[in-house]
């Protein structure tokens, strides 16, 4: 349970899932226009440059998963997200699980369209910015800007909620191993937290800053917490209306208790709100959808060293204007609310982003 309320793992989710059918022809809606969105303003900003300003097939309504995953596949394709074989590779993990995608086609009420998101964006008159030393579209270098350039930055973490594309809605339905798959399959992985943190920050802190090795779960994240900088990726002071917090839990009974069949990820595209976004340039860190990532608690376990750590939640999630879990600053770590669960916790208000060691 997330906070207290409404997070429900595998073992209480329910149903079947939908029935497969044969993947359906490509939709024929045409791309729509998006503006480009920039980074917020830094005096160590990465040269402009503009990225792909179209979002292949925006207003296709899917009515199946299998519809909706292709649909998001082609968008994926068609700006740059592939390389080599890594689109086989996706397909296979996605595959794999029963309800990964964006949400039951079925179940969903969200509260903006991709073209609504195109057009808000594009009011915002703002620029997309591509940050070369990652070498994937959509990722942004997360460093230390008192110390660093973003040349010098040894880690990228992507900008949106995966499929980590501007104005598509979030992944979810994955459960951590699953999205650790995903992120492997495209050269990448699963976030270690403090590197989500500090990209919500504005300045990454080195893991003996960030971590108590070698301690007890509760203990090291009640240190952790006791001491930490209390800050929003927008600013300093609390703001729920700047970020995708105003939708709603669908669903009779409120989503209780948590079903496919009736649980809508009622996500607002990604990127939908201009002002919700770090100084590094990543978004809906606060509200749309919580994320997950890994929490190492050894030095050995750092995902930046090849190892991996035990899942963690980042992140409030779209309701947080009606009703607040927990604290969603950006350095704030949550209890071991699904140890139990290993990495097979999912739901559908989970989602996920990925980071990608530089050079990797």
């Amino acid at each position: 349970m997330l906070g207290g309320i409404f997070l429900c793992g595998v073992a209480c989710s329910s149903d079947d899932g939908p029935t497969e059918v044969a993947p359906t022809a490509e939709p024929t809606a045409t791309a729509t226009p998006t503006s480009t969105v920039t980074a917020a303003p830094s005096a160590t900003a990465p040269p402009v440059a503009y990225e792909n300003e179209k979002l292949p097939h925006a207003e296709f309504v899917a009515k199946t998963l299998e519809e909706q995953r292709e649909a998001m596949i082609r968008r994926m394709r068609k700006l740059g997200v592939f390389k080599g074989n890594q689109e086989k590779a996706f397909r296979e993990v996605l595959e794999s699980g029963k309800w990964i995608g964006q949400g039951n086609p079925g179940a969903v009420e969200h509260p903006l369209t991709r073209k609504e998101c195109l057009e808000r964006r594009a009011k915002a008159g703002a620029k997309e910015v591509v940050a070369e030393v990652c070498g994937s579209p959509y990722m942004a270098p997360v460093y230390d800007p008192e110390t660093q350039k973003p040349e010098d930055a040894k880690v990228c973490i992507d900008r949106y909620e995966f499929p980590n594309l501007p104005c598509d809605y979030p992944v979810t339905w994955v459960t951590t191993k699953q999205a650790q798959k995903i992120c492997q399959s495209l050269g990448k992985r699963l976030c270690d937290a403090h590197e989500w943190e500090g990209a919500c920050a504005g300045k990454l802190l080195p893991p003996e800053a960030e971590y108590r090795f070698g301690g007890e779960r509760q203990s090291m994240r009640w240190l952790h917490n006791k001491d930490r900088e209390v800050v929003w990726a927008y600013g300093k002071e609390k703001d729920h209306g700047k970020c995708a917090t105003g939708s709603h839990r669908s669903g009779k009974g409120g989503c209780d208790p948590i079903k496919w069949s009736s649980c809508g990820s009622n996500t607002y595209p990604a990127g939908s709100f201009p002002e919700c976004r770090s100084a590094f340039g990543v978004y809906d860190q606060h509200g749309n959808a919580a994320e997950h990532m890994l929490l190492p608690m050894k030095e050995e376990k750092l995902g930046a060293r090849g190892g991996q750590g035990v899942p963690e939640m980042k992140g409030s999630w779209f309701i947080w204007s009606s009703k607040e879990a927990h604290e969603d600053d950006c350095r704030w770590r949550a209890p071991a609310w699904h140890d139990n669960e290993g990495m097979n916790h999912k739901n559908y208000h989970l989602s996920f982003r990925c980071c990608k060691d530089v050079g990797g």
